[in-house]
């Protein structure tokens, strides 16, 4: 089952309001592609299907589960089970989601992967939390949190606790 909608505009379907909105730029790397990600365009359409489809409208939210696949434009997202959370004061409006289920984001040569993302639409900050593992090309970036700001661009890892942050970068052959 795939259904298109924007993060603003959510389109009634047969069944209700089923509704998803765009989880937006999880491949990324630490701070190196700032610019890429305060230009994406978290509005864009999105399309998602799953094995199964829930819509708790007394309790304004929708949950998605079984091989969650979630596309909006470039960026790719599957995770076992997702809640969306929406109001509708005046339309359906967006307010978060919560993906859990060993989640992986994917951007062109990028990937994210943690236990937990959160997507807040009002703050336009994605959170990912346990065993993150960032890998762009040859580099890699691990830790327990990450913490992705959508307007500034700004993204930051830490260790969490009692954890560390740790990585590679890959360096260029030289002739």
């Amino acid at each position: 089952m795939a259904i298109r909608f924007t993060a603003r505009s959510i389109l009634a379907s047969a069944i209700g309001c089923t509704l998803l909105g765009a989880f937006a730029a999880l491949g990324l790397s630490a701070s190196a592609d700032a610019q890429g990600l305060a230009a994406f365009d978290s509005s864009r359409p999105v399309d998602y299907a799953a094995d199964r489809i829930e819509l708790q409208d007394r309790d304004k939210r929708v949950v998605l589960s079984g091989n969650v696949m979630i596309s909006q434009g470039d960026l790719k997202m599957q995770a076992a089970r997702t809640v969306v959370a929406y109001t509708n004061d005046g339309g359906v409006k967006i307010q978060r989601i919560d993906a859990t289920g060993g989640v992986t984001a994917t951007r062109g040569t990028e990937s994210a992967r943690g236990d937990v993302a959160v997507y807040d639409f009002n703050r336009r900050v994605i959170t990912m939390v346990g065993h993150v593992a960032l890998r762009r090309s040859g580099d890699t970036l691990n830790g327990q949190r990450l913490v992705i700001d959508l307007a500034s661009g700004l993204s930051s890892v830490d260790g969490g606790g009692s954890g560390r942050v740790s990585g590679s970068f890959s360096v260029p052959k030289r002739d």
